[in-house]
C-alpha cells in the first residue's frame, strides 16, 4: 500500500492530499530512510513523521483497504512523541 494512502485510511493524517505534500516534503521517514507519497509499505514498518514542532515514531501493525473510523487506530501502534526545537 502507498505511504499516502495509509496515512489517510489510519487517519493520522487527515487527507491524502495533505499527506502526499508531507511526504514531498521530506518530513517522513521509513525504517530510516526518507520516503515520498508512492513508498510502498508493509506489515512492521516504522514511519518517523515531523509534524510542526513534534515527532512522532508508528510502527505499521496492519494494511487494509477499508477500514471504519473506529478500526482505523488498530492499523498503527505510536511508540513514541517527542519535542524538538
Amino acid at each position: 500500500m502507498r505511504l499516502d494512502k495509509f496515512l489517510k485510511i489510519s487517519r493520522i493524517i487527515k487527507r491524502r492530499t495533505l499527506a502526499k505534500e508531507v511526504a514531498d516534503q521530506g518530513r517522513i521517514t521509513v525504517n530510516g530512510n526518507p520516503a515520498k507519497a508512492a513508498t510502498t509499505l508493509s506489515a512492521g514498518d516504522e514511519l518517523v513523521i515531523r509534524f510542526g514542532q513534534k515527532l512522532v515514531t508508528v510502527k505499521v501493525n496492519d494494511l487494509r483497504e477499508n477500514v471504519r473510523k473506529d478500526e482505523a487506530e488498530t492499523l498503527y501502534t505510536i511508540v513514541k512523541e517527542e519535542k524538538i526545537e
